[in-house]
């Protein structure tokens, strides 16, 4: 964590997105303090979610709380799967809704608005019932804008051809609460979620998402997401200085 946000100070980048397990790694508040002090701001924390969990609620609430502390102004909220022994995703998803719901009031006492993130459908079974922006935006319908937005995440949507009308509709909602940039290489890698190369060196049209956000009213930050075990064997300032000139010439 020390080692990210110096890199980041050097670099000239004054955002970043953070994960929890890394976060409780190096420790909360000594990440919250060692952030503010370099001047980094935090976008977003990931993850909350997997409501498919006995311990959802305390566990959510742990992380709202988190986000708090380190001034991140969204939690990710990666949904789960389906239950042990389940094959009702129609109901697993409407349980999503559900506990999202009793968590609103939580959240907005803190000031952290939820994210609902859409993961690609290969992940529905145990990780993510919620497979597109229009799921996620029909859960996040019930709630207050500030309390439950929709993480626009290209490697996860750029599939669906309904995406962009979706992405209009969530920016005229003010539900976009995060917008990811990661690019989907071919072939995926045995671990599929480390399938996300350098940004030009898959398949998705990044520019394009980029452009959409930006038609839809989203002027927050961009996260650049780069999972690949091959590129995170690289010296940590070497990949951040490749990964800011692939967004420059292929995302903004």
């Amino acid at each position: 964590m020390a080692d990210l946000i110096a890199g980041c100070v050097e670099a000239g980048v004054d955002k970043v997105g953070l994960w929890r397990e890394q976060v409780a790694e190096f420790g909360l508040e000594k990440t919250a303090a060692l952030a503010k002090d370099a001047g980094l701001a935090v976008t977003s924390l990931c993850r909350g979610g997997f409501f498919n969990k006995p311990d959802w609620y305390d566990e959510n609430r742990r992380a709202i709380d988190e986000a708090a502390v380190l001034g991140a102004p969204v939690l990710v909220l990666v949904s789960g799967g389906l239950p042990e022994g389940s094959r009702d995703i129609d109901g697993a998803r409407a349980h999503v809704g559900d506990a999202i719901g009793q968590l609103v009031p939580y959240a907005l006492d803190a000031g952290v608005q939820l994210a609902i993130e859409p993961l690609h459908p290969m992940f529905a079974s145990d990780r993510c019932v919620v497979s597109t922006l229009s799921q996620a935006l029909d859960l996040a319908a019930p709630y207050p804008s500030a309390a439950v937005g929709a993480v626009v995440d290209t490697y996860h949507l750029w599939w669906d051809d309904q995406v962009w009308a979706q992405i209009a509709r969530a920016g005229a909602e003010g539900r976009i609460a995060c917008f990811q940039a990661a690019d989907w290489i071919t072939p995926l890698p045995e671990g599929v979620l480390l399938g996300r190369g350098l940004p030009g060196e898959g398949c998705v049209e990044l520019r394009r998402f980029r452009e959409a956000v930006d038609a839809a009213g989203y002027d927050g930050p961009v996260e650049v997401e780069v999972f690949h075990a091959d590129l995170w064997a690289r010296p940590g300032a070497e990949i951040l200085t490749a990964t800011m000139s692939a967004y420059e010439q292929h995302v903004a």
